[in-house]
């Protein structure tokens, strides 16, 4: 592959997987995540072609000089998120709640702020968002996440519009249902418990490994479905297919 990949929340879950996936395919990564230690343990497991950065997605500062330190990036992958409060909004706290909003949207608006120049100057690079199907879903309770999702989605969609003379690729992704650290204290929470009740049989039915995200996220930054760029794209979608639809 030859390509240099950062992948923010990179210490576990989907993002360690992303990662080492990229590194199996023969890129040198970069993950960033504010766990020294989860992040240690993903370069362990990656070896040579892993370094870490420690990094919080709502520093700008710190954002900005990390990247910069990293240097030219073919791929970044903004997998850093938060699942928000379950709850009715008049019941929620508005300071948690709007802290997903930061998390989930303006974590990778800097992130990609930061890399967008570079890529736009070499004319190429890939962007890759880790959405959520839950933002095409008009399910009670869980505005927060679904609406930094939906977000994130109509981001991808205008800043591939903005970019498109320019050799960047973006890309939304949804993952599918993965047991990962936050979706396990979700699934834990007594207020899942008590406003979505049905959300845990539904998961444990449909729950798919993190394996699916990763490849997608691979194939996509390979160049061969640049074609999709501004598009929300599901582990379950054919890629060949979405592609041969774009060009009728």
């Amino acid at each position: 592959m030859g390509q240099t990949v950062a992948v923010t929340g990179g210490g576990r879950g989907i993002g360690r997987v992303i990662a080492q996936t990229f590194a199996a395919a023969g890129a040198d990564v970069v993950v960033l995540a504010r766990s020294a230690s989860e992040l240690a343990e993903t370069v362990a497991l990656i070896g040579s072609r892993a370094r870490a950065v420690t990094l919080d997605v709502l520093d700008a500062a710190a954002i900005s000089q990390a990247f910069n330190a990293i240097g030219p990036l073919d791929v970044l992958v903004n997998n850093a998120g938060d699942g928000g409060p379950v709850g009715p909004v008049e019941q929620s706290d508005p300071v948690v709640w709007w802290r997903t909003q930061e998390v989930n949207v303006r974590g990778p608006m800097l992130c990609t702020h930061a890399v967008l120049p570079g890529m736009i100057a070499r004319r190429r690079g890939r962007i890759i968002n880790m959405s959520s199907g839950a933002a095409n879903l008009n399910t009670p309770y869980f505005s927060s996440y679904i609406i930094s999702k939906a977000a994130l989605n109509k981001m991808i969609e205008l800043l591939a519009t903005e970019t498109k003379d320019h050799g960047v690729s973006f890309f939304a992704v949804s993952p599918g249902p993965v047991h990962t650290a936050m979706s396990e204290a979700f699934l834990k929470s007594p207020e899942a418990a008590k406003w979505m009740p049905w959300f845990g049989p539904m998961f444990a039915k449909n729950a798919v490994g993190p394996e699916l995200a990763a490849d997608l996220c691979v194939k996509l930054a390979s160049g061969k479905y640049d074609s999709l760029s501004g598009k929300f794209i599901s582990v379950a979608d054919d890629l060949d297919k979405l592609v041969a639809e774009t060009q009728r």
